[in-house]
């Protein structure tokens, strides 16, 4: 008579879940909100988004100290590898990261800081026309977006940061942005965003906090139903 297999103790369960996770965080190349990782298992199997995210937890543990790490940003988690560690590990790649232009840092940070704005907005903090090029840059990478059109005369487009913006620069929201009262200079803010740009003027961004001025929005629809652009 064949002994019935005994069943799986919950630490070997847990175990289990922690290696599933382990390996599609690896695999996904992308980062995983708890929802799609809560997806890789079958109903019956499914384990609740609290003990995901604890066992995400002993994950960013057992690697501290290590060559990557677990990092959260806007999308989900992800793997990443350590910031200390990318003048070793950037040689595997033999095409060199784009540098942009100061005109399209100041009025990504302007963006960032200030959304939703209008060019002409950051025309006013800049002191200088925001071309049309820059814009359509900074749309094509998917940083920015138009969410919406202020309620004056030509109504123009807002515009404002995205899902990936965050992603890019490692961040789980615009509230991880390093405080316009805390920065000093560009320099310091290009470090936080690991961004390579000559500085500009120094008080550009703390003019665009102190001249914003509150307005008239209409949100587009898709504001109002979650953001659903960017999922």
């Amino acid at each position: 008579m064949t002994e019935p297999t005994p069943a799986a103790s919950p630490e070997a369960i847990e175990a289990h879940i922690r290696n599933i996770l382990e390996a599609a965080l690896f695999a996904a190349g992308k980062p995983l909100s708890l929802a799609q990782m809560q997806a890789l298992f079958l109903d019956h199997e499914q384990p609740g988004v609290a003990l995901i995210a604890r066992l995400l937890q002993q994950l960013r543990a057992e690697w501290t100290g290590r060559g990557i790490r677990l990092e959260q940003v806007a999308s989900g988690f992800r793997i990443a590898t350590q910031p200390s560690l990318s003048p070793w590990v950037s040689r595997l790649w033999e095409e060199r990261p784009a540098k942009y232009t100061r005109a399209l840092l100041e009025t990504l940070a302007l963006i960032a800081y200030r959304q939703p704005v209008t060019r002409g907005d950051i025309e006013q903090v800049r002191g200088v026309s925001v071309s049309s090029g820059t814009i359509r840059t900074l749309q094509e990478r998917e940083w920015i977006r138009v969410v919406g059109r202020r309620d004056v005369p030509g109504r123009p487009a807002l515009y404002g940061t995205t899902k990936t913006f965050l992603d890019y620069f490692g961040l789980d929201g615009l509230q991880a942005l390093p405080p316009l009262s805390e920065l000093k200079d560009w320099d310091q803010l290009s470090a936080e965003l690991a961004l390579e740009a000559p500085p500009p003027d120094r008080q550009a961004l703390a003019a665009a906090a102190e001249r914003q001025q509150p307005a008239d929005v209409e949100i587009e629809a898709e504001i109002a139903a979650g953001d659903d652009h960017d999922r």
